[in-house]
């Protein structure tokens, strides 16, 4: 059944709820713990609910979502009556067994009374003794009670974990020991090897020897390290194991998954005449006129010292501005022209600082002093009560009286009457002083009524102005309507409006919106005592309509205003709620407003969530209501007396509190609730039959139960409120489970059980919402992606709610619940599993039953795992984070900390590790992602070959092995046999993974063991893989680690921002129509650097680092127990030979990863127990891993940490002396050990050559004092082999001078590989590490040559073992690929036999190991943009493929031999080659290299000022910038001229030079630069010395350079062992120039396709007017005459012949150009046309003049290079004289 299936849904019902935090309006969010309870002690009892999961941060609140996936198994397994069967096996526990079960029964939750925080000392009520209405008394309680809060017991449990005794979580870190790594030692390499370049030297190249010779350093003057305490004693193997495994028991840490980690106005004092007027003096005069009008400057300043003085206190406009403050939010002080106003220049000054976190004595808008609030206090700090010019959409949650905004602010009283009212006062200000007048004078009043119809007046008013003493009671009207008067009252401008006010009211009592108002009035008639009929605004609202105006009210309350409706949304809903189940009696009839109630909350719920202005949590869940659910929503109040509405008695808890009104019989309901069709029969306008109908009244008007009626309301809905019901089923599943949680806190618990807390007719109720929830997400998932996204959303809401119940109801009734669902949602199939391996691990039918939402939801992980279909990773990541945080609820939680039960937890996961076991080849591979910087797998290993562009240890075949990179990792997992599906990610993966390590921690190890000797072969060598993925994956990053991928970010950010800069300032054609004047300002632009490690401290770091060693160690040793596990079962077993090289795999990659000392003791002690139990299979069968282990201690033999280089050298001693007690001669483990090192010294600059001498004499020292092998030859041997190694570190020391002079370390490197000549295992090893170098430096060519010789070298070695027709020939097969590859033909018989142990032992000497090199090479030629070399290497590749039959490799071969083809094709002339210099260089300082010359081969397009530049610099700083002096010309140097003192450098540029007969083979450009040791430079001359003269005397030496070898070589600066100079005389310096010329006409005219401005320009160089001086003048200068000296006859008839050929390919160019120009160019061809002509009729006479002396019978042929070529010319002119 697997596979995609439309409309079916995987189900993982186990949900996770996050750590309460506040959303951004202060309120909560619901937060709900993932509860299961562990199994018994000694009981197998299904998972139970108590166990908190503590989430890491970032993770959601979320089950698994739907997706399009049909899981492929699911049988009909029933879980078990859980209550039942839980009491029956509680009886026969003990208190103590009980307690460990997790204290259940006991309930977990708890109802939480929370006081509200409050800003202010004391909160803003109403003053005492005030009588208030019930609104005002309704708002006040709302605002001043608790938070009702449901918690579990249990929550944050895990927070204190096992560490309760020792500190909070937040101190977890404090407690964990600091793991030491290698890459964060200071000291891990000696200062002294850090110095800048030292003397230079250069190495004789002839220099070779048989062996290493004996080093000048005597290893006996050092003193060894520590020696490992009874490493010597003889212990026996189970002895070894069993102080291993005690020794790792030591320490660990308990908890592994503890370890997993928001307009300025300007006035002016008030002044006579207009505000223009009084503006006029500021914008006219100006600064730079002030002395012109002095004398009225000094006037205005004495009128406005008058005013100030009388009117000071008056204000008045003056100017105003608009300031961003954003604008200046860096700075402190803001001074600011003010010149955007017309005419008026000043200065306005603001002082900005940045307010503290807690500004202390601080007064609210109400003046209501704020926490804290100090005694001493000071000018007080007033918080601004703004007026929004947007709508604000956060509750109401204090009470707050209405108040007036900056002129007026008015603390109105709680009580508003109609009397109430604002009285304003007007006076005249006298501005002109006046004797005895005052300054004010009283002009009038007016006023404006508080209420008007019992609301706030609010809004624009322009009110009229009374002149006379206002009359009595005056208040009670608005000055617009006041009745007549007598006598009548004066008014300004005859009862006009003239004082315009705008008024806002702020208030958290009054409304302000009409629905809200009745609603509330209404509400409140109910809940008093009130006098019918009652007013409400211009409505009378009589006793018999009251109850349809409430519901007509009720109806409209989704019509409010959205602002009033969410600032009163907490009342709303209280009220609404309380009218759900509270019946009453209005005029004698029943009145039951439940449905209408409930259909109003819908549609209040539905509103929020459709407005823009609101927010949503991550889940798509309204804030307002998510806080209103957990914070504020209580039980409505029972048994509320009201007036008039009759009595209830308190009926007990039975049957009939369920009923409401006019129900229907349950069979009635029954049979129509699935299909939701039932209209509310709560609606009494319904008819029905009643019977006993004063029983029924009485049991109606006890209060109902609000989540009985909740349910039932959600069961009944029917149309759009059903639909919204379901769409935002979050809601009221949270009302549900709040109430159902209050109700069961109420009751009795103890005489209530589980399964009697609740009616029957209630579950039902609850059945069918499953149900029909159930239905709706399958019906959503067939529909387009947004429903379908809308299904997901549903789908956890119900998975919370069902969570939710298992904490409130019977268990074995939601398990019930939750198997409906899932068949509701997917098919059955009658099997899990086809390979069972054992009971504990098989997720068979009775482990579903009996663990059943385990079991569910291991089946939902392999469905998802097993599938393969869009949108699948998804769910896959979903399924694996569950139950990850599952586990971290049971590793976290105290009650879980016993060892006992964890193993109990532990085999309850088992079926998991098959799972995993299954799924391995869907892993991500985090081996090849370090290898590719982070670049995942695709599943197919020869794509990932293919897109190697550098060299890597995965692109040579895995049999080919790799002793080519320190970070070795075995074979690619995607190339294991396993069934393919859809891979996962790597954070997927990594939790997959520490779930499995969880496991194997925790789980019974003796139980372990048995599994593993019950395994399989194969299955066992899964494990081995999946061990092997868990060591990469777990590898310890540090801080180093994060800092380096920091500075990749950046690099990536500047990278990216280079080239966003140069394509906005290179702009293009659709900006075109933009604002010339918008420009990219890079000066102004700042851009966030991609490094989000920059905001975190020091402090931060390091604890992330502490916590990420301590998970690496544990994680690894982890690890290690298994493969002691392995070990022990597979040796009992005696299969050790299937699983050894597995069992080293792991261990060696372990060992090449960053690993801590307490890891690396563990390890190094496993490993000695290896060999010494396994040493005869380790040294006979696995010698490639045994190579690689060599490697690997002998890294660590270099560590700079003490303890690590005493475990390594003890282990390294072990490896000798084994593998010499086993064959009495340890050869090839010597030649291993010599490799290793050698390998180690030419690609790891970061070791540490003094420590690992002292290693050495650590070494040294165990041979001397073991006392059982001095009998033998052992000693002897270690101390030779430990010479050998000192001889090589030697090299090292070397090769430290050189780090910063390439060339001069490639020269070493090549010498010290040149020595190794007749070992050939160790001269691979050089040419590799060369190779290595030459990548690094992104010389792909010289790398790739060094893998030729190294192939070369091993099939000499093949074709001396044995003669295949398929095998190349040795080195001779290579010519082709590069003349250089003979000299690997040293190696032959004579001088070594492949026999001889030890020797050419390593993987590369193997047909696949040839295989692999040349591959390697390919790539790199391909890489290098060789590829007509790659073509030469898949030469000697195919046969041996196709010998073997290796198709697929073919297959893939001949697909790359494509691509380098196409590349050819399409790059054409357009590739670029090296360029190559002469260096010479001269001085004493140079040492050996005084008058040395090489060939330089530099990158493509490299100029001479660039390797002048970089070679100065360089030796500038070996002998000071003084003593380097660069010579600037090629002439030869005199060596006496020269300075003593100083250093010379000559650089010459120099070109490839050919012989004419070469140049018959070498057509193609890439021929022209391949293969190449002869080269020239030029350097004119004339005979007074001066470099330049005329033509007639200008000579021209050219120097042809001949090489060692030919480029491309193994190294990028070759000897020039021969030099040779042509001298030649003016005209043939002519002759050259005008062949070069000839030869660019002929180019640019054949050029396919046409280039018309390349050809326009050769010949506008050729016969344009302003240059066809330059080829007349030659012919002037030398064709003009015969010359009168016969030896230049032949010269002069060549050049003659030149410019016959020049002339014609001119008129060759010129009809091209006819037929290439376009129209508007016609005149410029005819003046090319006439210039033509004109140049060939002043060159005809000179053409055609010949020499009759050359053209006689040809006599005798000379051998001498002269003689060749007039020989060659006297042919030419004979035929060309026969042809005329």
């Amino acid at each position: 059944m697997g596979g995609c299936g439309v409309g079916s849904v995987p189900v993982v019902l186990v949900a996770l709820r996050l750590p309460r935090e506040k959303d951004n309006h202060g309120s909560y969010l619901p937060d709900v713990c993932l509860q299961h309870k562990n199994a018994g002690a000694e009981l197998d009892l299904p998972l139970l609910q108590g166990v908190t999961v503590k989430l890491s941060q970032g993770a959601d609140r979320a089950a698994i979502q739907p997706g399009r996936v049909k899981p492929s198994f699911y049988d009909a397994v029933d879980p078990v009556d859980f209550e039942g069967f839980l009491m029956t096996q509680l009886n026969n526990l003990d208190s103590e067994m009980a307690h460990e079960l997790g204290d259940f029964p006991e309930d977990e939750l708890d109802i939480a009374f929370t006081p509200k925080e409050c800003r202010t000392l004391q909160p803003s009520v109403p003053e005492d003794g005030v009588e208030l209405d019930s609104h005002v008394r309704d708002c006040v309680q709302t605002y001043i009670r608790d938070w009702l809060i449901v918690n579990r017991k249990n929550q944050g449990n895990s927070d204190i974990c096992s560490l309760k005794n020792k500190g909070s979580r937040k101190d977890f870190h404090k407690h964990l020991q600091k793991q030491t790594f290698e890459s964060e030692t200071s000291d891990s390499s000696d200062a002294s090897f850090q110095a800048g370049p030292g003397p230079v030297h250069v190495f004789p190249q002839d220099t070779s020897r048989t062996a290493p010779a004996s080093s000048d350093f005597d290893l006996r003057s050092l003193q060894p390290d520590p020696r490992l305490e009874n490493l010597l004693r003889h212990v026996s193997a189970e002895e070894f194991e069993r102080q291993n495994e005690e020794a790792r028991r030591t320490n660990r840490h308990a908890e592994l998954l503890a370890l997993y980690p928001s307009v300025d106005e300007i006035e002016k004092v008030l002044q006579q005449g207009e505000i223009g007027d009084c503006a006029e003096p500021y914008m006219v005069l100006k600064e730079n006129e002030a002395g012109k009008t002095k004398e009225k400057i000094e006037k205005l300043k004495a009128q406005a010292e008058c005013f100030c003085q009388r009117l000071g206190k008056y204000r008045m406009p003056f100017a105003w501005i608009p300031i961003s403050l954003t604008n200046f939010f860096n700075i402190s002080t803001l001074e600011r022209d003010i010149s955007e106003v017309e005419g008026l220049n000043g200065t306005l000054k603001l002082e900005i600082s940045p307010a503290p976190e807690n500004l202390g004595y601080c007064l609210t808008p109400e003046l209501l002093p704020v926490k804290p609030f100090p005694e001493n206090r000071s000018r007080p700090h007033k918080e601004i009560l703004e007026f929004p010019i947007r709508e604000v959409y956060v509750p109401h949650t204090i009470y707050r009286c209405p108040d007036f905004y900056e002129e007026v602010k008015i603390k109105l009283p709680a009580k508003l009457t109609e009397k109430h009212h604002l009285l304003f006062t007007f006076y005249h200000i006298s501005c002109q002083p006046k004797q005895g007048a005052s300054i004010e004078t009283l002009i009038g009043y007016s006023w404006l009524p508080i209420l008007l119809n019992d609301r706030l007046q609010t809004g624009h008013y322009c009110l009229p102005v009374a002149l006379d003493k206002l009359p009595l009671h005056y208040s009670i009207h608005s000055p617009e309507k006041v009745p007549s008067q007598t006598p009548p009252i004066k008014w300004v401008e005859g009862h006009k409006g003239v004082f315009n006010i705008e008024v806002q009211a702020v208030s958290s009592v009054h409304t302000q919106d009409n629905h809200l108002e009745k609603f509330f009035t209404l509400c409140h008639s109910l809940e008093s005592q009130v006098t019918f009929p009652i007013r409400l605004m211009d409505q009378k609202i009589t006793e018999t309509t009251l109850e349809h105006e409430l519901k007509l009210s009720i109806i409209c309350l989704n019509s409010s205003r959205l602002e009033p409706l969410v600032l009163f949304l907490h009342l709303v809903l209280d009220k609404l709620f309380q009218l759900a189940v509270q019946p009453m009696v209005i005029a004698g009839q029943t009145a039951n407003f439940s449905q209408f109630a409930f259909e109003s909350v819908v549609a209040i719920v539905n509103s929020l969530h459709n407005s823009k202005d609101l927010s949503k949590d991550q889940h798509g869940r309204n804030c307002l209501l998510a806080s209103y659910v957990y914070y504020v929503f209580r039980l409505p109040d029972p048994q509320k007396e009201v007036p008039k509405l009759g009595t209830g008695g308190s009926a007990a808890l039975t049957e009939s509190r369920y009923y409401t009104f006019g129900r229907t019989s349950a069979v009635s309901v029954g049979s129509k609730l699935l299909q939701s069709r039932v209209i509310s029969c709560s609606n009494p306008d319904i008819t029905v039959t009643q019977t006993a109908a004063d029983e029924e009244v009485k049991n109606i008007m006890s209060s109902k139960h609000f989540h009985e009626e909740l349910a039932l309301q959600m069961v009944v809905s029917t149309g759009m409120v059903r639909e919204a019901v379901f769409k935002y089923a979050w809601f009221f599943f949270e009302l549900l489970i709040k109430s159902m949680a209050q109700y069961v806190h109420n009751i009795e618990k103890q005489d209530n059980l589980r399964r009697s807390r609740f009616s029957d007719r209630f579950k039902d109720d609850i059945t069918t919402i499953v149900s029909v929830v159930t239905s709706e997400i399958a019906a959503l998932l067939v529909k387009p992606q947004k429903e379908s996204e809308q299904a997901e959303k549903i789908n956890i809401s119900l998975a919370f709610f069902l969570y939710d119940l298992l904490s409130l109801m019977d268990r074995g009734f939601v398990f019930n619940l939750i198997k409906h669902y899932c068949n509701q949602n997917s098919s059955s199939c009658s099997s899990f599993q086809d390979q069972k391996i054992a009971g504990m691990f098989d997720l068979s039918s009775e482990y579903r039953q009996q663990h059943f939402l385990t079991g569910l939801l291991f089946t939902e992980l392999a469905a998802a795992l097993d599938a393969d279909c869009e949108g699948i990773s998804k769910v896959q990541r979903k399924a694996v984070s569950a139950i990850l945080s599952l586990l971290s609820s049971h590793d976290l939680d105290p009650r879980c900390s016993k060892k006992e039960m964890k193993i109990k937890i532990a085999a309850l996961y088992l079926p998991l590790v098959g799972i995993i076991l299954d799924s391995l080849p869907q892993l991500h591979d985090f081996t090849i992602s370090d290898a590719r910087s982070g670049k995942g797998r695709t599943g197919n290993p020869e794509e990932e070959q293919e897109s190697a562009g550098a060299i890597s240890q995965n692109v040579a075949l895995a049999i080919a092995g790799n002793q080519f990179n320190l970070r070795s990792s075995g074979t690619s997992l995607a190339s294991l046999s396993y069934r393919q599906s859809a891979m996962l990610g790597p954070d997927t993966t990594r939790n997959l993974l520490i779930c499995f390590l969880w496991i194997m921690k925790n789980a019974d190890q003796n139980l372990i063991q048995k599994w593993i000797a019950d395994l399989p072969s194969m299955q066992l060598n899964r494990i081995l893989d999946l061990l092997f993925i868990c060591v990469s994956c777990f590898e310890y990053k540090g801080k180093q680690s994060a800092d380096k991928v920091s500075n990749q970010a950046l690099q990536k950010s500047r990278d990216v921002k280079a080239r966003l800069e140069e394509a906005l300032l290179r702009g293009n054609d659709r900006s075109a129509g933009l604002n010339e004047n918008l420009r990219w300002r890079k000066e102004q632009t700042q851009w966030r650097q991609a490094n989000e490690r920059q905001d975190k401290t020091k402090a931060e770091l390091d604890q992330e680092a502490l916590i990420s060693g301590n998970l690496a160690t544990e994680a690894n040793l982890i690890i290690l127990d298994m493969q002691e596990n392995i070990i022990q079962a597979s040796f009992a077993a005696e299969c050790r030979d299937n699983l050894l090289g597995g069992v080293l795999k792991v261990l060696v990659n372990s060992l090449g990863c960053d690993q801590s000392t307490t890891y690396l003791t563990h390890c190094f002690a496993t490993l000695r127990a290896l060999i010494a139990k396994f040493g005869d299979i380790l040294f006979e069968e696995e010698v490639e891993q045994c190579a690689d282990l060599c490697q690997r201690v002998l890294h660590h033999c270099s560590s700079s940490i003490d303890i690590t280089r005493t475990q390594a050298c003890a282990t390294l001693y072990l490896l000798m002396r084994y593998s010499f007690s086993s064959t009495s001669n340890f050869a090839r483990v010597k030649m291993q050990v010599t490799m290793s090192l050698a390998s180690l010294v030419g690609k790891s600059p970061e070791f540490n050559e003094e420590f690992l001498r002292r290693s050495l004499r650590t070494i040294l020292a165990y041979a001397e004092e073991d006392v059982d092998m001095q009998a033998t030859p052992f000693p002897i041997q270690v101390e030779e082999l430990l010479c050998n190694l000192n001889s090589i570190l030697s090299d090292t020391v070397k090769m430290r001078e050189f780090q910063e002079d390439p060339e001069m370390l490639m020269d070493l490197m090549y010498r010290i590989a040149k020595g190794y000549q007749t070992s050939p295992d160790l001269r691979l090893t050089w040419l590799q590490n060369m190779a290595e170098k030459h990548t690094k430096r992104k010389c792909y060519t010289e790398a790739a040559m060094c893998l030729v010789h190294a192939a070369a070298l091993v099939a000499e070695y093949l074709s001396m073992l044995e003669d295949r027709s398929y095998l190349p020939v040795g080195s001779v097969t290579f010519q082709n690929i590069s003349s250089n590859v003979l000299e690997e033909s040293a190696v032959s018989d004579d001088v070594l036999s492949p026999d001889e142990d030890g020797i050419c032992s390593g993987r590369y000497f193997s047909e696949s190991g040839l295989v692999g090199l040349l591959e390697q090479a390919a790539e790199l030629f391909n890489t290098g943009g060789l590829y007509e070399t790659v073509n030469e290497v898949y030469k000697i590749v195919i046969p041996i493929l196709e010998a073997h039959r290796d198709f697929r490799k073919l297959t893939l071969t001949h697909s790359k031999l494509q691509k380098a083809f196409d590349s050819i094709i399409n790059k054409g002339q357009k590739r670029m080659f090296g360029t190559y210099f002469r260096v010479g260089f001269y001085g004493s300082k140079f040492g050996d290299l005084d008058e040395q010359e090489f060939v330089y081969k530099e990158p493509a397009i490299t100029k001479l000022p660039e390797i002048s530049h970089r070679l100065e610099g360089f030796y500038g700083q070996c002998f000071g910038e003084d003593s380097v002096e660069v010579i600037k010309d090629s002439a030869p140097v005199d060596k006496s001229k020269l300075d003593p003192n100083k250093a010379y450098i000559q650089i010459t540029f120099v070109e490839p030079y050919f012989d004419e007969y070469e140049m018959k083979d070498r057509v193609t450009y890439f021929e022209k630069n391949f293969n190449l040791c002869r080269f020239m430079y030029t350097t004119p001359f004339t005979m007074d010395g001066r470099p330049r003269g005329e033509l007639s005397e200008q000579y021209k030496r050219n120097t042809v350079l001949t090489t060692m070898h030919a480029f491309p070589y193994i190294k990028t600066r070759i000897n020039v062992i021969q030099k040779e100079e042509f001298v030649l005389t003016p005209i043939e310096v002519a002759i050259e120039d005008m062949q070069k010329k000839t030869q660019e006409l002929t180019a640019a005219t054949n050029q396919e396709p046409p280039d018309a401005k390349m050809l326009q320009m050769v010949l506008q160089g050729s016969v344009g007017a302003t240059v066809n001086q330059g080829p007349l003048e030659v012919a002037q200068v030398f064709l003009a005459e015969i010359p009168a000296d016969p030896k230049l006859y032949r010269h002069h008839n060549k050049l003659r012949l030149c410019f016959k050929e020049f002339i014609m390919r001119c008129g060759e160019a010129v009809n091209k150009n006819k037929h290439l120009i376009t129209a508007d160019q016609r005149e410029y061809q005819q003046e090319l046309k006439k210039n033509y002509g004109k140049l060939k009729e002043n060159l005809r006479p000179m053409i055609e003049r010949k020499i009759p002396e050359l053209y006689k019978p040809v006599v005798k042929v000379s051998s001498t290079r002269e003689s060749f070529r007039n020989h060659s010319f006297r042919k030419y002119d004979a035929q060309t004289s026969q042809s005329t």
